[in-house]
Parts: structure tokens; C-alpha cells; sequence
């Protein structure tokens, strides 16, 4: 009977994971799971060791880090010592991983990483850690397998999980009648972030590009996604003088129903591309950040959609550059140049494309079956 112990550090890789356990499951019934996670986990049959709650505070203060040190303390011992899994399968949570992976190394415990650290945006001296500490990276990048494997690292190739994730596009005339929105008008919708500190780098000027667009183009309606983490008086606060519209979650069936996009940089992008709507993302933040962030990043682009093309396909505006003008003429021009919106979202498609061809789960869960059958 084969142990698999998982490591998750936040709610995205609890989903992930869990998706995961159920197709391994498949391949392997009475496989006996414990990990660290979430109600996804715990949904899908796993025992879990701990939960989030010490896992997924942001920042670097003494009690997070006595958190995060006392917590790997225990998991790497009752590893050791108790559970004694045939692999241990680290997923996303870099700094919390790698350093765990060091320790279960030297005890003989085999480490697969699903979903690595992204080194090849920045810090790519820890490519060395992964190929000291891992035994076998689950990429999710199509340009990230060859990258791994130049440096000598057992690497699968499993696609990335939103594309089997994703939900089909809602069905744009329900979705206007039940919000409210006219359906001889385009909608232009807004994704400030997830963050109180996104918020208040890239609300008020996202709020002006918004109103800037409807004083020029009276076809255009606006929608602002606000992300359920986030209190609503936190959130209201930059809309005091607007009437602009807000939806709280429904973040996939608003993306697909939208003409065009103003986004906050993230995983949205790559959602937005993966149902072909034109986009820009906007982000800046406190300079001293931005400085760090120069010295450390390994490539130009942010967007995700930009850099699995290897080419500026979505407008980027970054840091100074963000205002209202440029916002605006960048939307303009998604919206109103015909030529140049349907080779965007041509583009876009072909993004679609690199990424479509595998469903994610199950292969990183085939890739622990085959792993398990060759230690039979």
C-alpha cells in the first residue's frame, strides 16, 4: 500500500491538489494520502497533518517565521518518523517547500514538485536548490521543461491546471439580465487585484480610466470585480462618487462576457486568455519594491499570456507609465481598431493553443502512479 504525503502553503494550491488526489485515486484506490491543506483536501479524502491557517499569512515578521520553522520542524519529523511516505509532493509555496525539501532529502525521502517556483521570472538561482533538493519537477509552462532539463533536473511537462479547471463561458445574455448590463453596449470590466495594497496602488487610477472611457464613448458600460477576500469597506471606499457596477467573485463568468479587460497582472491574464479576450494589464507599486523587483527578474514581460509567447501579444503598462490616458487609449484601441482587436484575440488563441493539449491533474497524478510502480 503506497503513502503519499502532500504540502500546499494557500487556498489556489489546496484546489489544485485536490484535483490531484481524485485523479490518482483513480489510478490507485487504496493509496493512503495525508498532507497539508484545506477544505479541498479534506473534501477529497486526505487526513490532513495541519491546515492553512499558519501557512498562508504574508510578510516576514518573527511569529510567521517561528510559524513556518516550528511548523516544517514537525512535518519533517513525523515524516521521518511516523508516516514514512513513499514520495512527498510539494506544491506552489516556494520559500515553505524548498526549505522542507532539504531536510526530507537527507532523510531519504523522495520530493516531486508540481507547479515549481518560478524561476525563470526571477531568482533563478534557486533552479540550483531545485535540482538539489527534487527529484522530479511537474511543470505546468510548456518553455519551462526544456529550461529544467538544461540543468540536468528530472522534469514532466503537465500543462497548466486551469485549462481542464477553467469553466466554460457563461452565457453572455443571462448574465447581463442578471446583472443589469445592456446588451447593445460593450462591457469593459476591471480587476484592481486582490491585495489592499494593489488596491491602493491601482484603484483610483483604474476608477479614472473607467470614467475617462465613458465621457468618450457612450456604447461602453463598466464592471469592477471585487475579490471575496476583501472587506467591502476597503473596497468601497474608491467608489464613493461612481456608479460603476461591482460583482463580488463570479471573476470567470464576468472575464468571458466582457469585450475587453483592465487588469491587475496575475493568474487572471492567463484566464482572460484562455477565453480570448483582449486585455491590458496596469501595475505598479511602492518604488523601493519596483527596484528590488528590477534586480531580481530574469525576464521583461509580466503578463503570463506575454511570456508563454515569448512576444508582447497584451499591452503591458507598467509602474510610471500607469494613467488614465494610457489605459484608456490602450482600451481604445482593443476595442475600436478591428484589425488590430481580431489579431489580438488571434494571438490570444494561439496562447491557447500551447497550453490546451494535456490535462494537468492527471498527469502529474500519472506521473506519481508510474513513480510508484517503478518502487514497487
Amino acid at each position: 500500500m503506497k503513502k503519499l504525503f502532500i504540502i500546499t502553503g494557500e487556498y489556489s494550491g489546496d484546489i489544485h491538489a485536490s484535483h490531484v488526489v481524485k485523479e490518482l485515486k483513480a489510478i490507485y484506490p487504496d493509496v493512503i494520502i495525508e498532507g497539508i491543506g484545506g477544505e479541498n483536501l479534506k473534501s477529497a479524502g486526505v487526513k490532513l497533518f495541519s491546515d492553512h491557517k499558519k501557512m498562508s499569512a504574508v510578510g516576514l515578521s518573527p511569529k510567521i517565521l517561528i510559524d513556518h520553522l516550528t511548523l516544517g520542524k514537525r512535518v519533517v519529523d513525523y515524516l521521518k518518523s511516523d508516516f514514512k511516505p513513499d514520495l512527498v509532493l510539494c506544491i506552489d509555496y516556494g520559500v515553505f517547500n524548498l526549505n522542507v525539501a532539504k531536510f526530507l532529502k537527507k532523510a531519504g525521502i523522495k520530493v516531486f514538485y508540481y507547479i515549481p517556483p518560478q524561476v525563470w521570472a526571477s531568482r533563478k538561482w534557486r533552479i540550483n536548490t531545485i535540482k538539489k533538493y527534487i527529484d522530479k519537477v511537474l511543470c505546468i509552462f510548456p518553455f519551462e521543461k526544456p529550461m529544467y532539463e538544461s540543468f540536468g533536473i528530472n522534469t514532466h511537462y503537465c500543462g497548466h491546471p486551469l485549462v481542464s479547471q477553467l469553466p466554460p463561458p457563461a452565457d453572455k445574455k443571462m448574465f447581463f439580465e442578471k446583472y443589469g448590463f445592456d446588451i447593445n453596449k460593450k462591457l469593459v470590466s476591471v480587476f484592481p487585484g486582490s491585495r489592499v495594497f494593489e488596491l491602493k496602488q491601482l484603484m483610483n487610477v483604474f476608477v479614472n480610466s473607467a470614467l475617462l472611457l465613458q465621457q468618450n464613448h457612450p456604447d461602453l458600460q463598466f464592471c469592477i470585480s471585487h475579490a471575496p477576500n476583501l472587506p467591502d469597506n476597503v473596497f468601497n471606499k474608491y467608489l464613493k462618487k461612481t456608479n460603476i457596477k461591482v460583482i463580488k467573485g463570479e471573476n470567470q463568468a464576468l472575464l468571458s462576457c466582457s469585450d475587453a479587460l483592465i487588469l491587475a497582472s496575475g493568474t487572471v491574464a492567463l484566464e482572460a486568455c484562455l477565453y480570448q479576450v483582449p486585455m491590458i494589464i496596469a501595475y505598479r507599486g511602492p518604488w523601493l519594491f519596483y527596484f528590488i523587483y528590477l534586480l531580481v527578474r530574469c525576464i521583461k514581460k509580466v503578463s503570463l499570456p506575454n511570456i508563454i509567447a515569448d512576444k508582447m501579444i497584451v499591452p503591458e503598462i507598467i509602474q510610471s507609465k500607469v494613467s488614465a490616458n494610457n489605459i484608456s487609449y490602450q482600451i481604445e484601441k482593443l476595442l475600436y481598431k478591428d484589425s488590430y482587436r481580431s489579431d489580438n484575440i488571434r494571438q490570444l488563441g494561439k496562447v491557447k493553443e500551447l497550453l490546451s493539449d494535456k490535462n494537468s491533474s492527471l498527469e502529474a497524478a500519472s506521473a506519481i502512479a508510474e513513480e510508484f510502480r517503478n518502487n514497487s
